[in-house]
């Protein structure tokens, strides 16, 4: 049986408890959850021990990995995953990450492989709604290849950012054409997809990102494509 703990408690960690109580993770245990605001570890741990199954609330990340987890799944922050990921694969515990764009960051990314490696683990990235990244991953060995990635938002899913204006509600407009590197730091939460395509093909500094910004636009349209 495979130990399982979270690292933040929001709706993911919601629906995981739900497979795990329903019995739709057989060769899995949630054994601990972790987060910032107790109440919500409580509320998941609660959940589990009405359903007759130890799960710890825990106050620390030293305490969670003292449980011993096979996997860690993280789904708070880009900041979380920065901190949590070194201590978590020296602790033996592969990785689930959702705040892919944290191994934006050449240098973390770099220490974090380096890290898997000298202690047999693994970081799994959650690819969400981009597909094909085994035909991605083929640019890799294309010698100095750059690939494009083209995102189309509506303009309420940009607000709180630094390109957002009023005027962006009746005018499609680009709001930003960088390479994913610059668009995390732009959009620390709003570019996991491209940065999990750039991890998967050209690198970050090599993957030329450009969002759209359409009125009454809902959802998220992803485009990638590669060239030599």
């Amino acid at each position: 049986m495979n130990r399982l703990v979270i690292v933040g408690c929001g709706r993911l960690a919601e629906i995981i408890t739900n497979a795990v109580v329903k019995g739709m993770l057989p060769d899995y245990e949630l054994v601990g959850v972790y987060s910032r605001t107790a109440s919500k570890a409580e509320h998941i741990a609660n959940k589990m021990r009405q359903h007759g199954k130890m799960c710890a609330a825990c106050h620390t990340l030293k305490e969670l990995l003292e449980l011993k987890p096979d996997y860690l799944v993280e789904s708070a922050s880009p900041a979380a995953m920065k901190e949590l990921a070194l201590p978590t694969l020296e602790n033996g515990t592969s990785i689930i990450t959702l705040s892919i764009g944290a191994l934006a960051d050449t240098s973390f990314y770099e220490k974090v492989k380096e890290t898997a490696k000298a202690n047999d683990t693994r970081v799994y990235l959650v690819s969400g709604a981009t597909g094909g990244f085994d035909v991605l991953r083929t640019t890799s060995l294309m010698g100095n290849a750059t690939a494009r990635f083209f995102n189309e938002k509506g303009p309420d899913a940009l607000k709180g950012t630094s390109v957002y204006k009023e005027e962006l509600q009746q005018e499609r407009r680009i709001v930003f054409s960088g390479n994913a590197t610059e668009a995390i730091n732009v959009f620390p939460t709003k570019v996991n997809v491209s940065v999990a395509a750039s991890l998967a093909s050209v690198g970050p500094d090599n993957m030329q990102v450009s969002i759209q910004s359409t009125p009454g636009f809902t959802g998220d349209t992803q485009k990638s494509g590669n060239q030599k």
